[in-house]
């Protein structure tokens, strides 16, 4: 009987280089700006995003339900 054992290899992209995953990181986000499809947040779209965070993680709680 023959079994087979889970690999924890690691297995592309995870077993690439991390220098080698940032360059291809940074150019899929040069190609996004290119294209038009990313974003860049303004101070205040981050501060918003953040206060949204916030909230999330905290969960109804007294001081998220009276907002």
């Amino acid at each position: 009987m023959t079994t087979t054992s889970k690999s924890t290899a690691r297995r592309g992209f995870a077993a690439m280089d991390p220098a080698r995953q940032r360059e291809i990181a940074r150019l899929g986000g040069q190609a996004a700006h290119r294209s038009g499809n990313a974003h860049r947040f303004t101070s205040e779209e981050a501060r918003e995003a953040g206060r949204k965070g916030g909230r999330a993680a905290r969960g109804s709680t007294r001081q998220s339900r009276e907002q």
